[in-house]
């Protein structure tokens, strides 16, 4: 029991430590960008993370926390400090799971389909609410990744954007993993091209408030190119092992 309590203190003493580095990186890249701190949003994804270490980060600041798989987010709900931190759905959502969660969520940020909109307005509606989501861009086209295509996407915005019962705020998307930075900058950077695009055309019912893009290892360079919501899990919490479900 002791060991055990010993591991789980140094895991809090870390997620302080890393806490405080991200933190500093967001800030000076958001500087570099010509944007200040609190332009951006940081949000970690808390897959696999126990809800005691998500709460101690919340305690040291944290305002924004994701979870990628609906079983996972509705077993540890209630135990999330939700009274000092919004809750958003950022992994693939199946159609049938949407009234899981749909009034437990903020923002849904992987929509790509008009089908999966669809029942999203649908559920929320059920609920007296519109569900703000984002439309996830599969900016790398990659064939075994979820999102829209980037060509398709002024197709979709424009047969989702007048159904009652949802609001789009933004774009999502998750480049391509490689070890080169100038690749993923490009990637980075045709999304915020995309996102400036849209935002110009100023359609009825999309607000271009989001773009949520980077991750852990290229959060600072997803800032650079326009970012201004990164999701970070294991810079905060530690590498995790798992198997995807």
């Amino acid at each position: 029991m002791e060991s055990l309590s010993n591991e789980l203190s140094e895991k809090l003493k870390n997620v302080e430590y890393n806490y405080k580095a991200i933190e500093n990186n967001i800030n000076e890249a958001a500087v570099k960008s010509g944007r200040k701190r609190e332009d951006i949003i940081f949000l970690a994804a808390t897959k696999t993370v126990e809800p005691k270490v998500i709460n101690h980060a919340v305690s040291c600041g944290l305002k924004y926390i994701g979870e990628n798989k609906v079983q996972e987010l509705l077993s540890k709900y209630d135990e999330y400090d939700l009274e000092n931190c919004d809750l958003q759905f950022i992994g693939h959502l199946q159609t049938n799971k949407v009234r899981q969660i749909v009034d437990k969520v903020s923002l849904i940020q992987s929509v790509d389909s008009v089908k999966l909109a669809g029942e999203i307005a649908r559920q929320a509606k059920l609920r007296n609410k519109i569900m703000d989501i984002l439309v996830e861009v599969n900016i790398g086209k990659e064939a075994n990744k979820s999102g829209v295509l980037p060509e398709q996407l002024d197709e979709l915005l424009c047969s989702i954007k007048d159904i009652d019962g949802i609001s789009v705020k933004g774009l999502m998307a998750i480049p391509p993993i490689c070890d080169d930075k100038s690749l993923i900058c490009k990637y980075f950077e045709n999304m915020h091209r995309l996102f400036i695009d849209i935002s110009a055309k100023k359609l009825d019912n999309i607000s271009m408030d989001y773009l949520s893009m980077g991750m852990s290892d290229d959060y600072c360079e997803a800032i650079m190119f326009g970012a201004n919501m990164v999701r970070v899990g294991s810079a905060l919490f530690g590498k995790r092992i798992y198997a995807d479900r």
